[in-house]
């Protein structure tokens, strides 16, 4: 579910349930066209219906952090480590342009970023992000 599908009330009640934060990470640069600004959301959006989907009861997608730069790696770490200081017990960072391996992404517990999956699996993306979530939960 996304952060505003809750009401305070909503929350209170359910929150026992969801164990698990997603953090969407656009990673514009600020140099994009309004056009190729729409289009790296909407690959944000279609890798996110991946996780969001299949895991709705137990996965909450906050907003995303949208742009990459000149302090982003801490910046996505501080904001892991408040996630999980808010009751979290996982926090995943998700990026469909943005490759993170060995980004230094460490108060994660999970990076998923398409152009790393696509460069190592040779599996589907829809299989490897299923493997990898559930083997974080297991």
């Amino acid at each position: 579910m996304k952060f505003s599908d809750f009401t305070a009330e909503s929350w209170l009640e359910n929150r026992k349930y969801y164990d698990t934060c997603l953090l969407p990470y656009t990673g514009l640069s600020g140099t994009e066209s309004p056009p190729e600004a729409a289009e790296a959301l909407e690959r944000l959006r279609d890798f996110l219906d991946l996780v969001e989907k299949p895991y709705q009861g137990r996965i909450v997608t906050y907003p995303a952090l949208q742009y990459n730069g000149t302090g982003s790696t801490a910046y996505l770490n501080e904001v892991c480590r408040k996630v999980k200081s808010s009751g979290f017990q996982y926090v995943i960072v998700l990026s469909a342009d943005i490759s993170l391996a060995g980004s230094g992404i460490v108060e994660s517990d999970l990076v998923l970023s398409l152009p790393d999956i696509e460069a190592s699996q040779h599996k589907p993306v829809r299989s490897c992000v299923r493997d990898e979530i559930e083997a974080l939960w297991n």
